[in-house]
């Protein structure tokens, strides 16, 4: 027997807001002192009474308009009653009737609905006892389900690294999962091969990383084969995922909508949305991975591969685009180079120094300008290496700093023919090697003659200098 899995996923993506969803604590997802980040608001004090995160409600909508969905122009907010020691209020403000985007489509997946709400406390375990942090508690939460289109855990990796970019592109969350800033859920079932009838659903709650999401997939799909080849029903229920055993295991059977009792909050008015902030909002979009992505392919003959490295951060896109601008030989072979000092050399430097593109003390026609110096042959590669450090702890300019520490490339013929010359009369045995057929013995030479100059030579130059000599 043969089983088709359909997977739904739901998303939840904490929101990089100044305050949290209906009080004015500050929203810092970095602050390590537990319960200080709190009010009675968020803490769910009688009497209190929230007031909605206008900066909240326009992140949602801008996404909504990102995933071209529908904005619900008339909304409004509903609480969402269950009992859990993180939940101050014993109930969470949600929405459910009438969320703000409907519909949309991310890497072909359909979207159901987006909506916006407060996220709940976080339970520490620590051997018998349990102890809760209310910091998180009232953070703003945008939650997104989509439509159980998926068929496989690769796809659902996939969904969620590509939502992942449209929210950093966005600026409107930085979507990291190990820290908690974007959660995803999985809505599982198996069918027999050909049926019209979907399975028993069984959801994954809380998976913390793509590996999470692709291994707990694969599992839960397995596991599911298992109960049903032995003629038994699977349960609809909630499982979490065990990272060290790599198995689901069982919470708590699944509640449906109904056993929440949704109802109007009756503490918040109904949104009502203006047309002109509205169109404002749907300007700001920026260029989105997938536009980028085609354009960067066309425009500068990268490959899909290269491009996806790029597409991957886009500071690093932005960074690589502004330097080409400056760059006046836009060839092929000078994109590439362009491509592989930025990935390569500045980024291992940057990751190393735990540094920003906008934390760069130079400027990208300076990077640019380092460009040409190579492509030029002014400089080596490995003196392009040092003045591109230099620039990195200075923020001088490459020319500056080409003089500064003599790193000028030589490439004067009659200096580097005094030089070859040199070193092949003092290497009388490689020459007698070369002459038997040796070819490996071209580049012992040409070692030899940037080492007399210091690594300063140009080393192609060299190469066919040697070759006429010998």
């Amino acid at each position: 027997m043969r089983y088709i899995p359909t997977i739904g996923i739901e998303v939840h993506v904490e929101l990089k807001t100044k305050t949290k969803m209906f009080c004015g604590c500050f929203n810092n997802p970095h602050e390590t002192r537990p319960n200080t980040a709190v009010c009675p608001v968020c803490t769910g004090h009688p009497g209190t009474l929230p007031t909605i995160n206008k900066e909240a409600v326009n992140a949602v909508i801008q996404f909504g308009y990102a995933i071209k969905g529908i904005i619900n122009e008339n909304s409004h907010f509903d609480r969402k009653s269950y009992f859990y020691p993180d939940l101050p209020k014993g109930y969470q403000i949600s929405q459910y009737e009438y969320p703000l985007v409907s519909l949309g489509v991310v890497r072909g997946v359909h979207i159901t609905r987006v909506h916006l709400e407060e996220d709940t406390g976080k339970i520490m375990h620590e051997k018998e006892a349990a102890f809760i942090d209310f910091n998180r508690a009232g953070r703003p939460l945008m939650e997104l389900v989509t439509e159980p289109e998926l068929h496989s855990a690769e796809d659902a990796r996939k969904f969620g690294e590509e939502l992942q970019l449209i929210l950093r592109y966005l600026g409107i969350s930085e979507a990291d999962m190990e820290k908690g800033q974007m959660r995803v859920e999985a809505n599982i079932s198996i069918a027999e091969e050909g049926s019209k009838k979907l399975g028993t659903k069984v959801e994954v709650k809380n998976l913390n990383s793509f590996k999470a999401v692709f291994d707990s997939i694969n599992y839960e799909v397995k596991r599911q084969e298992e109960v049903l080849s032995r003629r038994e029903q699977v349960t609809q229920e909630t499982r979490g995922w065990n990272e060290k055993k790599g198995e689901t295991m069982v919470q708590r059977t699944k509640e449906s909508a109904h056993d929440y009792r949704y109802f109007p909050e009756p503490d918040l008015p109904p949104l009502r949305l203006n047309k002109e902030e509205l169109e404002a909002l749907k300007q700001s979009v920026p260029e989105l991975p997938e536009e980028k992505r085609k354009r960067l392919t066309r425009e500068y003959m990268l490959s899909s591969e290269k491009t996806e490295v790029l597409i991957s951060n886009r500071f690093l896109a932005d960074y690589f685009e502004k330097v080409v601008s400056e760059y006046a030989a836009m060839d092929k072979a000078n994109i590439e180079l362009v491509f592989n000092y930025l990935t390569s050399d500045l980024r291992g430097i940057m990751l190393k120094e735990d540094f920003e593109f906008n934390d760069l003390k130079f400027e990208p026609e300076d990077f640019a300008h380092l460009m040409v110096f190579v492509a030029e042959g002014r400089v080596s590669s490995r003196g392009a290496k040092d003045i591109l450090k230099k620039m990195f702890e200075t923020g001088l300019d490459p020319e500056a700093i080409l003089v500064n520490e003599g790193l000028l490339q030589v490439s004067n013929e009659d200096e580097l023919i005094s030089v070859v010359e040199r070193v092949i009369a003092a290497n009388p045995s490689a020459v007698l090697d070369y002459k038997k057929g040796k070819g490996n013995v071209l580049q012992f030479l040409v070692g030899r003659a940037m080492a007399e100059l210091k690594g300063k030579g140009n080393p192609q130059a060299l190469l066919e200098i040697i070759k006429k000599r010998l």
